[in-house]
């Protein structure tokens, strides 16, 4: 448990182990002491992401759909025959709306066969285990706007409202460089919130300061939390004076945005990482003992 967490979060070992003995054992927990500890430095779990495979986009008029399909190496999510899969199936996401699960979505018609029957073919023809994660079907209020990023590994659909093409794809763009989480604070899970507002609150009574001066620190930082994660919040990447805000480009350019979704590939998902040596040397151990 101290090595996933000194991998998680990059801290020393010591303080890893510290942090677990203090959280009893409780791994968000113990994340969330060196946080308090170590500053921002201590969290790297969003980076971390460690699943292959790519994310396809379909759009047609005010339709469109997105789809994360998964693989065992950026060896095979780079096949033509595994992206043209994840292609289909943003295809058919996107053309029937009686598609609301992966389940659904395997038994749907593909190729003179099911949608699962392709995918087992293709899992014996290429050798590895493909599944499907996750994806969603999308009804435009104003006009889809699609950006796909590092080979497919982040992919971006959003329905813009007025504005023009410039901005559409350069706010596509800002949304995969940025990953926010929301469009606006009240998107955003109020367990992160709580999260950020309990570690501000442990950070700042360090200081030693009156409770007044604490409470306005604790709000400031949960604001630039929120600032930090929202879209509207965030500063636009190719702002000239490294200021302006989305909510403030949108303004200007007399336009809004109706919904966006950011999906990369493998975000959340643990992998395992198997030391090749070890298992060598476990394996041959076991043999003599047998």
């Amino acid at each position: 448990m101290v090595k996933a967490l000194r991998e998680k979060t990059d801290a020393p070992m010591m303080e890893c182990k510290k942090a677990l003995t203090e959280a009893a054992g409780d791994m968000d927990k113990a994340e969330e002491i060196l946080r308090v500890r170590l500053g921002s430095k201590a969290t790297k779990a969003a980076s971390r992401v460690a699943a292959e495979g790519v994310v396809a986009i379909a759009t047609k008029g005010l339709m469109a759909a997105i789809i994360e399909v998964n693989c065992e190496t950026d060896f095979v999510a780079k096949n033509d025959d595994f992206l043209g899969f994840a292609a289909d199936l943003a295809r058919i996401v996107m053309d029937d709306a009686s598609v609301d699960s992966v389940d659904t979505l395997s038994g749907k018609s593909l190729q003179g066969g099911t949608v699962d029957s392709v995918r087992t073919a293709l899992v014996g023809k290429i050798g590895e285990n493909i599944s499907v994660r996750r994806f969603s079907r999308h009804q435009a209020k104003g006009r889809f706007y699609s950006y796909i990023h590092g080979g497919a590994k982040i992919g971006v659909l959003l329905d813009l409202v007025g504005g023009d093409e410039q901005l559409g794809r350069d706010l596509a763009m800002h949304i995969a460089a940025s990953k926010p989480r929301a469009l606006d604070a009240s998107g955003v899970d109020q367990a992160l919130i709580d999260t950020e507002r309990r570690v501000a609150t442990e950070k700042a009574a360090e200081s030693g300061k009156p409770a007044e001066i604490v409470a306005k620190m604790v709000e400031g930082t949960v604001q630039k939390f929120l600032k930090e994660v929202t879209l509207l919040g965030q500063v636009f990447v190719k702002a000239e004076d490294g200021k302006q805000t989305i909510e403030q480009l949108l303004k200007q350019k007399q336009a809004s945005i109706a919904s966006f979704a950011l999906y990369v590939v493998g975000e959340g998902i643990e992998k395992k990482v198997s030391d090749f040596a070890a298992e060598v040397a476990a394996q041959s151990a076991a043999a003599r003992a047998a």
